[in-house]
């Protein structure tokens, strides 16, 4: 009986990682499928990675000022992060977005705003 018991909690384990990982892939699907309806095109995702100075280097200018902007902030909306690099928050959205298809940055929802973040790895 106490087998049984053991055997079950290890199924249940099991099932929450399989749901865990299920959720993050469904909202990296979220972001890709955001962006491709905003762009027209398909993004690559690339292993997730830290903003290091080599990583900021190997990033198109457009997104490395994004990345810059948010290495200065920690944590901010993309209208927050427009206003610093003085382009339209539609377009450092879809930047933002960009970053977190490719591993750099995380999103969260807070209410109706979205706030950015780099993960302490």
């Amino acid at each position: 009986m106490y087998r049984q018991e053991g055997i079950g909690k290890k199924y249940l384990a099991a099932l929450e990682k399989i749901k865990v990982n299920l959720e993050k892939l469904n909202e990296k699907m979220d972001v890709m499928i955001e962006l491709r309806q905003a762009t027209g095109k398909d993004i690559q995702p690339l292993p997730e990675a830290p903003l290091d100075v080599i990583t900021l280097l190997n990033l198109p200018d457009h997104l490395r000022k994004t990345a810059v902007a948010m290495c200065r902030n920690g944590r901010a909306t993309a209208e927050e992060i427009a206003n610093q690099t003085n382009r339209a928050r539609a377009m450092e959205s879809s930047y933002l977005n960009q970053l977190v298809i490719m591993g750099y940055l995380k999103k969260q929802r807070k209410g109706k705003k979205t706030l950015f973040y780099i993960e302490k790895q």
